[in-house]
């Protein structure tokens, strides 16, 4: 089968956030399976230059924007056995960020009309297109406009993603003919009219032929006020052709055992090793070299939505305890304060690393004891299924995809693979994390077999891309 994957971000090539992830390995996933997937992303000009070199220029044409006429560069790279597309054009993506500039809606609009246009010039026709958040969601319409008068689009089917309905691409009407080149029939509540202005997220949902979102849970919670950011009327509208898969990740990428970014290798067999990572960290980051004292990691953007507020509010009562904490990030500035505090107060306890690296997000994913996700949103959540595989015990809100990949232990049928609690509430996460503090110093048993549970869980994209390549067939 040939399907086509349209996204703005794929790693190792452009990574803000978890859709890179996704986008970087599940084509891979699906091509492993048999299927030529090909991927299309913009030549964002942050993409680094060892990969710019390895392109080769295959296509060009142009593409209207109503009264502009804009180049379209095709450069490919196969990477992983996988063909990526880069759309080059330096009007567009000759920026210093990929999101966030003024113009994002022409950006995106242009993007999404040059994919649309893509297996025309370059003859290669999918049986489906795969769209991922705002960003690429106008292919959809794009499809269906370009289908009434151009039979080549018959038979394509059209998927899209929904990785955080947080973010939308909400612009102004105006957008539809000075900048798509589509009429004002667009322009209702039933397609992409989103209060006085238009709404590229919609037209995702409104216009493909399938919808997925990246867990079960929040294929559910966005049907609903709190959950659906406005777009809930129109989600439940659509809730027939809804379907929650949750994300994998990269076991070539995330696994202790041949991970060469930690200080040293391990698995499920080995886990003495691991506490060898967690010297690492206290050497690393000034902490007391201490292998019986529990670590407690956090790797987050820094927001509300992560629930750092609860972490405040318990942050000097669990610093009571016997532990350490160690947390790697950066976000709004009254988080970053509140851990910089906390660092001063409690120097033998706390390390606050206002920053972001992935050698040291890898490190702390090894050498911690515990992991801490009490999101108030969370779509899927990829540190969770990244902990899990390092036999650190995460402790989590049940929300979203968290509660679809976390099981809450059971100390008396010894089941579960993590700790979890329900209410957005500071109390219940401490009540939680004591809990399993309790398990980790009084009964080392149980722990191990909860790590060796956890290590032993199939998070990887074996699963998942299955699940993708039933909905493409």
């Amino acid at each position: 089968m040939k399907i086509l994957y349209v996204a703005s971000e794929a790693a190792p090539f452009i990574k803000t956030g978890g859709l890179a992830d996704v986008a970087g390995s599940l084509p891979k996933a699906i091509k492993e399976l048999g299927h030529d997937i090909r991927v299309v992303l913009p030549l964002h000009s942050t993409i680094k230059q060892e990969y710019k070199d390895k392109m080769k220029k295959v296509h060009e044409y142009y593409v209207d924007l109503n009264w502009r006429r804009q180049y379209v560069g095709v450069m490919e790279l196969v990477h992983d056995g996988v063909t990526f597309y880069f759309l080059d054009n330096e009007y567009y993506f000759d920026r210093a960020k990929v999101y966030g500039e003024m113009d994002d809606g022409e950006r995106y609009a242009y993007f999404s009309k040059a994919v649309t246009i893509l297996p025309k010039e370059i003859k290669f026709k999918p049986k489906v297109i795969h769209t991922n958040d705002w960003h690429t969601a106008l292919v959809n319409l794009f499809i269906y406009e370009f289908n009434k008068g151009d039979s080549y689009y018959d038979n394509i089917k059209t998927i899209f993603t929904i990785h955080n309905l947080k973010y939308q691409g909400v612009f102004p009407p105006s957008v539809l003919g000075e900048v798509m080149g589509v009429s004002n029939e667009y322009f209702n509540d039933s397609s992409i009219k989103f209060f006085d202005n238009i709404n590229f997220m919609k037209a995702g949902i409104v216009y493909s032929d399938v919808i997925t979102t990246v867990s079960q849970s929040y294929a559910d919670e966005i049907k609903y006020g709190f959950f659906g950011e406005g777009l809930e009327g129109i989600l439940a509208y659509h809730s027939q052709k809804l379907v929650g898969i949750v994300n994998g990740i990269d076991y070539e990428v995330w696994n202790p055992k041949i991970d060469t970014r930690i200080a040293y290798n391990y698995d499920e067999k080995s886990l003495k090793t691991k506490l060898r990572n967690k010297k690492a960290i206290q050497n690393k980051f000034d902490l007391p070299d201490n292998k019986k004292v529990p670590l407690i990691a956090m790797i987050s953007r820094f927001s509300d939505m992560k629930g750092l507020d609860l972490v405040a509010h318990i942050m000097d009562e669990l610093l009571q305890e016997d532990i350490q904490f160690v947390v790697l990030g950066t976000g709004e500035a009254e988080f970053e304060n509140m851990f910089k505090h906390f660092e001063w107060k409690y120097p033998d306890k706390v390390a606050a690393n206002i920053y972001f690296s992935e050698d040291d997000a890898h490190l702390i994913y090894a050498g911690a004891d515990i992991f801490l996700m009490p999101s108030m949103i969370e779509p899927c959540g990829l540190s969770q299924l990244i902990s899990l595989k390092y036999g650190t015990i995460p402790v989590v809100r049940e929300v979203g995809g968290l509660k679809d990949t976390i099981i809450p232990y059971n100390q008396y049928t010894h089941e579960g693979n993590g700790f979890s609690f329900r209410n957005y509430n500071a109390h219940e996460l401490l009540y939680q994390i004591k809990e399993a503090l309790n398990i980790y110093t009084t009964d080392e048993k149980a722990w191990e077999s909860m790590m060796v549970r956890a290590m032993k869980a199939d998070h990887s994209w074996k699963a998942s891309s299955k699940e993708y390549l039933k909905i493409y067939k």
